[in-house]
């Protein structure tokens, strides 16, 4: 038998048990990656434990902001659609903030790309598919579902009511 180093094993996953090789050992150092999946090299190479404490504390100040849109202090409390769409635009950047950071999208390759692209686009065609449906959904309808719709007229008398305060609860 001979000691010499097969130079097919040198390629590929290390496939069996046991300690690396000194040249695997050193490739896997410098892949950031240390025996196992992730490890403590993998997160320092991503900028260290700081920069998920700053993504956690940017988490809770956006959370924060989602909270305020229900305090007394909200400017436009007689606008809900400027809530709603504040606390979507917190949602999403709280969404990609996790993604980037904490599922490590950031430093993937470019191959990224190929997969959030045409699901966005997939996103974005299914949205605009549901639009004649829902814009259309009262033209079409039973006989009971009409009698038992919301119509703007109801709307109008309930907004009416409240303001006049008919619709206080009885006390119990």
């Amino acid at each position: 038998m001979s000691d010499h180093h097969d130079p097919a094993a040198a390629h590929g996953p290390v496939t069996r048990p046991g300690p690396l090789h000194a040249d695997d050992h050193a490739a896997a150092h410098e892949s950031g990656h240390h025996g196992g999946a992730g490890g403590h090299d993998a997160h320092e190479s991503h900028g260290g434990i700081g920069k998920y404490m700053a993504v956690f504390a940017a988490l809770c100040v956006l959370t924060t902001m989602s909270f305020f849109t229900y305090s007394s202090l909200w400017p436009w409390r007689d606008q809900p659609q400027v809530g709603w769409a504040f606390m979507m635009a917190v949602s999403c950047t709280k969404a990609l903030l996790v993604v980037l950071f904490f599922m490590h999208v950031l430093w993937e390759a470019n191959w990224k790309y190929v997969l959030t692209i045409p699901a966005a686009m997939m996103a974005i065609f299914l949205a605009l598919m549901l639009v004649p449906d829902v814009g259309l959904r009262n033209r079409m309808v039973s006989q009971e579902r009409a009698l038992h719709m919301a119509r703007p007229s109801d709307v109008q008398l309930l907004e009416q009511a409240g303001r006049a305060g008919l619709l206080a609860e009885p006390p119990h």
